[in-house]
């Protein structure tokens, strides 16, 4: 096959996406494997899912000019070093460049290469590029690193409320009965000690998030408040990206990912809006529903020097032939 290649990778916490895409911009395979998780699995364990995926759709193998991967647990500069080299070792490409998932997501849902994404789905993240290259970016290793907001933490959160409500210690709310429900319990209490005797997984708690926004659209004053912090966290990523970067006083794209920006809940949208034009008058929030995996491919046609009307056809392919997850165009949320 003439022409250089780029084999993109967008691996996250709950699945991996692989494509082939030509230096022209054509997309010539595609493919979804398992999660992708060094943390937990190892990095040899996370890569063998790339590779596996790869050796599927590449009828056994195939060695690319450009590997641009973009991936869950590549947090610190020395895991993306790590990640590299195994890729490397697996002998996948000429040029390996691997970068946290949040570079996919800007790359993905900006209009140009550079801005600043936020991402809210199991936890949170925030990158910033600016138009020379700069970089701003959190360690985003949770609460030891200042972080708060994601499913997790706000499952977690619900708990606590949940119990102090439940005993006393705490105002009534509904997220109590949210508890109960979604566990099939009679009391909080239960759940708790399911929790502490290993009996119910702690990383459940995440399926409890959906269930802060549906309370706070009843009133809820405690699912209220979590909504209302998870749009100041949000923002004050944003903010902070672009400070560090010296573009608040410039027109800048804010992408918006994740599941919990995505699914566009009303309150959250209102509360960020409001955050937005108090904190960042300039900025132009975008919600991302083109997949990740376009923007580790379009970060490959960039460090090959493509045109940019490959990244043009790259983006038509995604608009128009969707993965699994259904994507669309970038579109401004206010």
């Amino acid at each position: 096959m003439s022409g250089r290649l780029v084999l993109a990778v967008d691996g996250g916490n709950s699945k991996t996406d692989v494509a082939v895409v030509s230096e022209d911009g054509r997309v010539l395979a595609e493919a979804r494997a398992g999660a992708f998780a060094p943390q937990r699995d190892g990095v040899a364990a996370a890569v063998d899912v790339v590779s596996a995926a790869v050796a599927a759709l590449a009828g056994g193998g195939g060695r690319f000019d450009q590997v641009s991967a973009c991936l869950a647990g590549a947090d610190l500069p020395e895991e993306e070093e790590a990640l590299a080299r195994e890729f490397a070792a697996r002998g996948l490409g000429a040029d390996v460049m691997v970068r946290n998932d949040t570079f996919a997501l800007l790359r993905a849902g900006a209009s140009a290469p550079w801005g600043v994404a936020v991402v809210c789905g199991a936890g949170i993240n925030a990158v910033g590029v600016s138009p020379g290259g700069a970089v701003a970016r959190f360690p985003a290793l949770g609460r030891i690193s200042g972080d708060w907001g994601g499913g997790l933490d706000l499952g977690e959160e619900v708990l606590w409320h949940a119990v102090r409500a439940e005993d006393g210690r705490g105002v009534p709310t509904v997220l109590a009965g949210l508890v109960t429900a979604h566990f099939g319990t009679a009391s909080v209490t239960e759940v708790v000690l399911a929790l502490h005797t290993g009996r119910l997984d702690d990383g459940r708690l995440h399926e409890l998030a959906p269930g802060v926004f549906a309370a706070a659209a009843t009133g809820d004053a405690v699912a209220t408040a979590l909504v209302r912090r998870q749009a100041e966290e949000v923002a004050l990523m944003a903010e902070v990206c672009l400070r560090r970067l010296g573009l608040l006083g410039t027109p800048a794209e804010v992408v918006l990912g994740g599941g919990l920006l995505t699914a566009r809940d009303p309150l959250l949208t209102s509360l960020l809006e409001g955050e937005f034009a108090l904190r960042m008058p300039l900025a132009v929030p975008v919600v991302a529903e083109e997949p990740p995996v376009l923007g580790a491919a379009l970060l490959g046609l960039d460090r090959l020097g493509a045109p940019e009307a490959a990244g043009d056809r790259l983006r038509g392919h995604y608009r128009h032939s969707p993965l699994p997850d259904p994507p669309g165009a970038a579109q401004a949320v206010f």
